[in-house]
Order: C-alpha cells, then structure tokens, then sequence
C-alpha cells in the first residue's frame, strides 16, 4: 500500500541541475506525492532548498530525511562536492553542513547521474536487477555503477565517469583537459556542434530544417529525426554510435546485468537507442553483450529526486 502524506516514511529529493530546480516528496515505496519546479538560481542554492523544503514539509510534515542530486563530482565519503562547473560555489563552500542547518534534516549529498540510476535501479527502467550501470546523456555525459543493489563509489567516491572515457584520440579538448571524451561528440552540446560543422561544410546538408533554425538546440535535432529529416536522423544515429561505443567498453569491462541510458538525449527513442544497441553488439564480446539488457530510463526528469529521496531512505 502506498504511504499516505502524512507517513512517517517520506522522504524529499531534490536535484540541482540547471536550469531548474526539482524537487519531490516521495514514499518509502518510490511513489510521488508531491513535486515542485523552479528555475535554479545557482548563487541562492541553500535558500532555495530550504524554501522548498519548508514548503513539502508543509504538504507532508512527518518528512525524514533528503537527498540532494548535484551536477558535478561529489565524494559521500567526506560530503564534499569536489568539482561542478554548474554549481562553482558549492565546490567553495560545506554545502552538506550548510542544507542540514538551513532545512534542519539530515541531508545526503550524490552526483546527479548516481542519484538518477539509484532511481531507475529502486523504481525506473533497473528495477529487479541485481546489477546495472546508468549512463546520462544531456548537457554532459554520467555514469553510474550499482553492483548487488549497492552504488559503488570507486576508492575517492567517483566511480562512474563514462562521458570521459576516450572515443577518438584525435578529438577536441574536453572541459576535463583530456581529448576526444565520449562527452565531446554525444553531450547535447556538442551534437549541436556537431551539426552545425556538418551544415556549414555540405551544401546538400542545407536541404535539412534545422539549417533554417539558426539556434536549432539537440531537442530539434531529435524532433526533426522523428520527422523523418534525413540529416537530423543521420546526425541522431552517428551519435547512438558513439554511446553504443561506450556501451560496449562497459559491457566489456564489467558483464554487467543491466544498461539503463537515460538524459534529455535519450528523448529521441528508439532512433537512438536502436544504433546504441548495433554498435555495443559489433564492438562488445559477444557472450557479454547477450547477457546484457539495454534499455531505455523510465523516469524522465524526476529521475535524479526520486533517486535522491531513495538514497536518503537507504543511508538510515
């Protein structure tokens, strides 16, 4: 049975990645019982949370805890945000002491792309593996390892981070100083970029709608492909090559159960994740790819504050 509003057993997750902040009561059971929705403002975030926090608590007072999704590299061994270019004064500040005595709640901290495969894995697309790997694809690139229904932190707390393996040794630089980063070629970014090289260098490109849309973002690109533009569908399939690529180097690697992809990117459906799953078959070890599931998430964009609220359930 679902939990009522006023359960002991609620929990509220909150996800800090731009341009918004979401936030969601959520049951013992990952069920929503209320959720908020406002623009982030990243130089007010602990007074942002404890507004919000003040206002679930008021639709469901007996609230137990929080989880706190956080764009950027964050280490729940010490609760410190060691790297996030989203949010730069979180790096610079005790973010976690700072949200316990602003909302007056035990509050757990996660990356973003942890805390959405913590959903997927208790609620999402995972549920009922015992083993999964998550991997986000929007403004940048995440992972994350869940290995016997555990997160698995890696030795600094940082385990997971798929958007930077190496995809082409001649790439661009990466915002992480590497080159050729998986996050160069299949963040939503850089598939705007992408597309616009594309345009600028084949006349026969202009026939394509998006060469009419001067600031076309990746959310056109995936409309244009369902609408059967040549060059939009061409763009979307190149790039489920590049994902399917680090698939198989996950696969590969770890044999793992499971293989939930999720982000805004991923909104272009079976276009994308048909070529991610044809290339993860031609470049994995075979006997590991077909022990493998890969699937599409299922929580859209309440998946990180859902897995956030899971997590605090779970740090009890």
């Amino acid at each position: 049975m679902a939990n009522s509003p006023q359960s002991l057993q609620n929990f509220i997750g909150i996800d800090l990645c731009e341009p918004s902040l979401r936030a969601a009561i959520v049951t013992d059971a990952g069920n929503v019982l209320e959720s908020r929705e406002a623009p982030l403002d990243r130089e007010l975030v602990v007074e942002q949370v404890a507004q919000v926090v003040s206002e679930l608590r008021a639709v469901a007072p007996n609230i137990k805890s929080a989880g706190v999704a956080i764009p950027g590299l964050v280490n729940r061994f010490t609760d410190r945000v060691v790297a996030s270019t989203a949010l730069p004064t979180a790096v610079r500040e005790d973010l976690h002491a700072e949200l316990m005595q602003a909302t007056g709640l035990r509050v757990e901290l996660e990356n973003d792309a942890n805390a959405a495969a913590y959903g997927e894995y208790i609620v999402g697309a995972g549920r009922g593996s015992r083993d999964m790997f998550y991997m986000s694809i929007g403004k940048g690139i995440g992972g994350a390892i869940i290995l016997d229904g555990k997160l698995w932190a890696g030795a600094s707390g940082l385990a997971g981070e798929i958007g930077h393996i190496t995809i082409d040794t001649e790439g661009i630089e990466c915002l992480c100083g590497n080159t050729g980063c998986l996050e160069t070629v299949a963040s939503a970014p850089n598939i705007v970029r992408r597309a616009r090289e594309r345009l600028d260098r084949d006349s026969t490109s202009s026939l394509s709608r998006l060469a009419l849309n001067k600031k076309f973002t990746a959310d056109d690109v995936a409309r244009e492909a369902k609408n059967d533009d040549d060059f939009s569908l061409m763009m979307i399939e190149r790039t489920g090559k590049f994902i399917g690529t680090g698939v198989a180097t996950v696969i590969n690697l770890l044999n793992i159960e499971c293989i939930v992809l999720g982000g805004g990117v991923m909104d272009a459906g079976d276009l994308i994740l048909r070529p991610v799953i044809e290339e993860a078959k031609r470049r994995a070890f075979q006997p590991c790819f077909e022990a493998t599931r890969i699937v599409a998430a299922s929580l859209g964009k309440q998946a990180s504050a859902v897995g956030a609220a899971m997590l605090a359930r779970d740090a009890e």
